[in-house]
């Protein structure tokens, strides 16, 4: 076994991913983001990207089948997901053309501006009769950054609350999306080599502890009213974006 087992890297993995579950559980999204957070003050940052591919697909997926609407969310949201997920390799094929770091400032930027209005005013809404053809137009946006600089989050995340999803709709819609972009990810990840096999082993141990974590996140997601289920999002889309303003970089959520 190489470093990735050596000294506290594995009991720092299981609880950065313990914590970082929770959060997903309460809110829908988060868990990459908080774990590249942690992990990355102890390890580099494609070593600890491999680390979150199990378990953030495992819980996008999980995330994705609970709530009894994934039928009609995929027949809804088909135009979204579908340009989403193919123009992650269009991003990526751009990457080396643009610096991530200034695309990865902007969407933190977006993602203050979109939280900081969220909680200072009322829920804003997109027109369903221009949600058909948008919906590929916002897809493609979130797909190209995405390969770009590796945020899941936006404008897709944007589009999806602005369609009035409800609560659970919109952390299932979420996980949806989240699920493709996670597969994307690993794809890109494997296709230039950088997945170990004591790597893979350690994201697989993970799994567990984030699994607990989302299942304690969703018992107090539970009991959350939607007012305040909506402001802890909001507040959280904020945090997300400082954090990355602040030299996270390119961070996928």
């Amino acid at each position: 076994m190489t470093v990735m087992f050596d000294g506290m890297i594995p009991a720092a993995v299981m609880a950065t991913f313990l914590l970082a579950g929770m959060v997903k559980g309460v809110v829908g999204l988060g868990l990459p983001t908080i774990s590249l957070a942690i992990l990355t003050v102890v390890i580099d940052m494609p070593s600890a990207m491999v680390l979150l591919l199990v378990p953030s697909f495992a819980t996008n997926l999980w995330q994705a089948a609970a709530g009894g609407h994934a039928l009609a969310l995929l027949r809804r949201l088909w135009p979204f997901l579908l340009p989403a997920f193919a123009a992650v390799w269009i991003g990526a094929g751009a990457s080396d053309r643009i610096d991530p770091s200034y695309l990865s400032a902007l969407l933190g930027l977006l993602l203050v501006i979109y939280a900081a209005v969220g909680l200072a005013g009322p829920r804003m809404t997109l027109p369903s009769g221009r949600e058909r053809w948008l919906g590929p137009v916002f897809g493609a946006a979130n797909g190209v950054l995405t390969g770009m600089t590796g945020s899941f989050v936006m404008p897709g995340v944007m589009f999806l609350q602005a369609i009035g999803l409800a609560r659970d709709q919109l952390v299932q819609a979420m996980g949806i999306s989240f699920t493709l972009s996670t597969l994307a990810l690993a794809a890109a990840l494997h296709g230039n080599d950088l997945i170990s096999p004591d790597q893979a082993l350690l994201s697989s141990l993970a799994l567990a502890p984030a699994l607990v974590g989302m299942v304690i996140g969703q018992r107090i997601r539970q009991g959350l009213s939607e007012h305040l289920f909506r402001r802890l999002f909001y507040a959280a889309l904020l945090a997300l974006g400082l954090y990355i303003i602040t030299g996270a970089g390119g961070l996928n959520l």
